[in-house]
């Protein structure tokens, strides 16, 4: 396994930040695999794929550079620049389009743990990459980046009230369940790779949320090192709890939206991601449902999260878990 020496206080200084092109390049690596791991993602590959997939067969040389890059044990660490704070995606992507060729052909016989192909034997390799990422962010993520970054604060939002509650250990274990976990010792494990510890204390160490299944690690030795973790899933696939007919007509259909996505607690942030309505509106639900004993609140950290009571249960229940509407909203 792969994993970090961290002292207290660079855990203690480490922040959430969020990144378009971290974004964009996990968009990618869903593309590349198109497999979907819940019906929100099947529906995005069959709007994005087809397209994707004609760009690549009218370039071969970037669809070997993607087939490389994205390696079975390693990705080429020219295409996963380290984010930075309030970093745009043209930003980042500059550094990609930067990278020296030569670098970037090295990374890449890492990723392929084995000899470079011939047809990426060439100095065009940085721009091709930078091209293709564009594409992405311009026809798949940046129509939706709005929403997209909705879910990602609220993320964020969660595994800060989970510091205050459990934390930095229960944190570390939940950002990739069965690849990331607290070793103790000051030691973060951060893949299931067999490769050489990393000392980083003294270091910024980021952690950076995307919507996609999935993640990776990136570093600029000894500044600055990041671990890029997937969305919780109840935020990137709220379909997955369909709402009750009946439940509806006797709450409106927002109310009961709001009542059944509260089997977990949530803070109004992550209801404005999941919903799409404004704060206000979630609010005046909120109340509502306060006001009639189905919800109650509870302060964990900066933030104030909402849950069903046992009377809220029994309504949900009552109403029946196989009657789902569509209200939700994608």
């Amino acid at each position: 396994m792969g994993w970090w020496q961290i002292n207290a206080d660079t855990l203690a200084a480490s922040r959430f930040v969020l990144s378009p092109l971290a974004e964009t390049f996990a968009a990618l690596k869903l593309l590349h695999s198109g497999a979907a791991t819940h019906p929100g993602e099947r529906a995005w590959l069959d709007a994005h794929l087809p397209g994707y997939r004609a760009r690549l067969a009218a370039d071969p040389v970037t669809a070997r550079l993607v087939r490389a890059g994205l390696g079975r044990a390693w990705i080429a660490d020219f295409l996963t620049p380290t984010p930075r704070d309030e970093e745009t995606f043209e930003q980042g992507l500059a550094r990609i389009r930067a990278a020296d060729p030569a670098e970037a052909r090295a990374h890449l016989t890492v990723s392929l743990a084995g000899p470079l192909p011939a047809v990426l034997d060439r100095d065009d390799l940085p721009e091709r990459a930078a091209a293709l990422l564009t594409h992405v962010w311009t026809e798949a993520v940046r129509p939706d980046w709005d929403r997209r970054r909705r879910v990602l604060e609220a993320d964020v939002v969660a595994r800060t009230a989970l510091v205050s509650r459990g934390g930095w250990a229960a944190v570390l274990d939940s950002l990739r369940p069965g690849r990331t976990r607290w070793l103790g010792g000051n030691r973060l494990q951060v893949n299931l790779h067999e490769y050489p510890p990393r000392e980083i204390s003294g270091a910024d160490l980021l952690f950076v949320p995307v919507t996609p299944k999935g993640g990776w690690v990136s570093w600029e030795a000894p500044a600055r090192y990041a671990l890029v973790y997937p969305c919780a899933g109840a935020l990137t696939d709220p379909g997955a709890r369909p709402v009750p007919a009946s439940l509806g007509p006797l709450l409106g259909a927002t109310r009961a939206e709001v009542l059944v996505l509260l089997d977990t607690p949530l803070s109004t942030t992550q209801l404005v991601a999941v919903t799409g309505q404004g704060l206000g509106s979630v609010g005046r639900h909120l109340r509502v449902l306060l006001d009639a004993g189905l919800v109650e609140r509870r302060r964990a950290g900066r933030s104030v999260l909402y849950s069903r009571t046992a009377a809220g249960e029994v309504l949900v229940r009552a109403a029946g878990p196989d009657h789902g509407s569509d209200i939700y909203r994608s």
